[in-house]
């Protein structure tokens, strides 16, 4: 995308119309720095580096969940295989305070959250739930069910804002994230109507990876998406969602928006699944391979890279270093998921009520005997 083409998208409240812009961009393809007259950043060379090391890490971690899966290690996997800079650039621009509202999806915001990558695993593994602490990470559990968490994250931020901590550059924020396909969920768009209705202190950032499993965009809307937001009374923009840059920023300006009390904004992060929607998806049987190759160039790894180069910023060693420190990560988790002990059959009913119930007690004593009756079978 040429710079003159990268056309302003809407930000301020309260406007009667805007043009449709193709997105917020601050990065080309080709690792070009282009400037923007609402958003910008000014990270030190480091900052540069550390998104770049961010990047490589989030995928090569993906990747070795991926290859887990296909392993029979894991029972399935959702890889975020070319939503990198999404994740990465919405992640970064979060303060420690800020409440994430995840899909199934989102291994790199959870990176980026300073979280072990192994939690999500055992949920895919079967040995656990899933059941970290929401409040201790400040960032909640995956949601399976599509679109629900975007309610539990706008009555989270109406909490947030009744209990006064909006209002101030020092405020809370909320973000919710989702895809394309979810935008056609009741879920969201009544999550739309209450944030906005009440003022909430959030932000809706979906990634839009132009497919909902085998639907192409055009079945989810006839608009852009970014657009829905403006009959919900509240604002919209589109991001380039492969230039990490331009994803920070603009997550950024809506998270301090929603901090200061200035209500929710969605973001249609516009960006391409290269993968699977999941590993028991065939992503061949819907999209062409010029399709693929076409988004390929625009990947988000290559165009940072590119810009480190440009710029005299990083030199092959750097680059040589991230790829071990990747790799060392990788072998790593592989490692420790092989190593996941099995859970016992009975704490299954562990964490189904705090404090029990008649109900349950019953039916733990039932599967009891029930495995019970396998000792010294040999099965």
């Amino acid at each position: 995308m040429a710079k003159g083409d990268v056309a302003r998208a809407r930000t301020t409240r309260g406007a009667k119309s805007a043009p449709a812009p193709e997105f917020v961009q601050l990065l080309t393809p080709e690792g070009e720095r282009v400037d923007h007259p609402t958003y910008a950043v000014d990270f030190t060379d480091e900052e540069y580096r550390g998104l770049y090391r961010d990047l490589v890490v989030v995928r090569r971690l993906d990747a070795e969940a991926t290859a887990l899966q296909r392993q029979g290690e894991l029972g399935l996997w959702a890889s975020l295989l070319g939503q990198e800079a999404a994740q990465v650039g919405s992640g970064r621009a979060l303060r420690v305070h800020d409440m994430v509202f995840p899909t199934y999806r989102e291994h790199g915001v959870l990176y980026c959250r300073g979280i072990d990558p192994i939690m999500p695993l055992g949920l895919f593994r079967g040995v656990d739930q899933g059941g970290w602490d929401p409040n201790q990470f400040k960032f909640s559990m995956y949601t399976i069910v599509i679109g629900a968490q975007t309610l539990h994250a706008t009555g989270y931020a109406m909490g947030v804002a009744k209990d006064g901590k909006v209002g101030s550059p020092d405020g809370e924020a909320v973000i919710a994230y989702f895809g394309d396909g979810a935008t056609s969920q009741g879920d969201v768009n009544e999550a739309f109507v209450w944030s906005s209705v009440f003022n909430a202190p959030i932000v809706f950032f979906c990634q839009n990876n132009q497919y909902a499993i085998s639907e192409p965009l055009e079945r989810q809307t006839r608009v852009p998406l970014f657009q829905r937001a403006a009959g919900f009374g509240f604002p919209g923009v589109r991001v380039d969602g492969n230039d990490v840059l331009a994803v920070y920023a603009v997550t950024r300006d809506a998270l301090d928006n929603a901090r200061q009390g200035q209500g929710p904004t969605l973001i249609e992060a516009y960006t391409y699944r290269m993968g699977a929607h999941t590993t028991s998806d065939d992503p061949t049987r819907y999209r062409i391979a010029s399709e693929v190759e076409a988004w390929q160039a625009k990947d988000p790894i290559k165009r940072v890279r590119a810009f480190l180069e440009k710029q005299k910023l990083a030199d092959s060693a750097f680059f040589d270093a991230v790829d071990e420190e990747a790799r060392a990560q990788a072998v790593h988790l592989r490692e420790r998921v092989l190593a996941m002990p099995d859970p016992q059959p009975l704490s299954l009913f562990d964490h189904v009520y705090a404090e029990g119930s008649p109900l349950l007690d019953e039916q733990r004593e039932q599967f009891g005997a029930y495995l019970a009756s396998f000792e010294g079978s040999g099965h």
